[in-house]
């Protein structure tokens, strides 16, 4: 199971989701307040993340340690 630190708080939160994994890369999206929002893993050899987590509307990519930076963006945002 990837993204196991995210789907955790959103678990945690009671947030539903929708998970799958596919290529050794997983995938999460769900629908807060409206929005909807998307985490979804690179494979190797470029790892990583694109997520709209920070701003619905927008898409970044993260790098090194991805999982940890998006949980963090989560973990910050009071609507979570």
């Amino acid at each position: 199971m990837r993204l196991a630190g995210i789907q955790q708080f959103l678990k945690e939160r009671h947030l539903p989701f929708q998970y799958w994994e596919e290529d050794d890369c997983g995938s999460i999206e769900f629908d807060h307040r409206g929005l909807h929002y998307h985490i979804w893993e690179f494979p190797e050899p470029e790892r990583g993340a694109q997520s709209n987590v920070r701003i619905a509307g927008r898409s970044e990519e993260f790098g090194d340690n991805y999982e940890e930076a998006i949980l963090g963006i989560l973990k910050t945002r009071e609507e979570f």
